[in-house]
């Protein structure tokens, strides 16, 4: 099993940053690398075990399941249905924190999945770095104006 963690400190109140994170289907709106996304089925991109279908800029297709989504714990966890990266079993959460002293949040992402055998490396690099750590600078980036 795969295990990653990436977390950033967001220059803006917890409630805030979730306000945009909670829409399942608004990747598009703060990550850099996702083209377009839209929900299976005509669901509402809050509805538990809703399908997001999304593009990458450099056109790899993924659908991902909405597992659970919490506003008392400014949380999102869902798993992987289908994937180019050869994953299985994967399920990430994204949660926010706020910071106490002051007007900002501690964001972290983190997700547990299994991979091709010899890919563990790359595949917790891929999507430790390559994709968390880059949508949550994008997104501190997005509230340091």
């Amino acid at each position: 099993m795969i295990s990653v963690w990436e977390s950033a400190i967001i220059n803006a109140p917890a409630p805030e940053v979730w306000s945009l994170i909670r829409d399942f289907n608004g990747l598009p709106r703060w990550t850099p690398f996702v083209a377009a996304s839209h929900i299976e089925d005509s669901l509402p991109a809050d509805k538990i075990g809703c399908i997001r279908n999304f593009v990458l800029k450099d056109g790899a297709k993924i659908r991902e399941q909405l597992l659970g989504l919490s506003d008392q714990d400014l949380s999102v966890t869902y798993a992987i249905v289908e994937s180019p990266m050869g994953v299985t079993n994967y399920v990430s959460t994204l949660q926010l924190r706020p910071v106490t002293d002051s007007n900002q949040c501690f964001a972290e992402w983190g997700a547990h999945f299994d991979g091709p055998s010899g890919r563990d490396a790359e595949l917790a690099e891929t999507v430790g770095k390559g994709v968390f750590l880059t949508a949550l600078r994008a997104l501190k980036a997005r509230f340091d104006v």
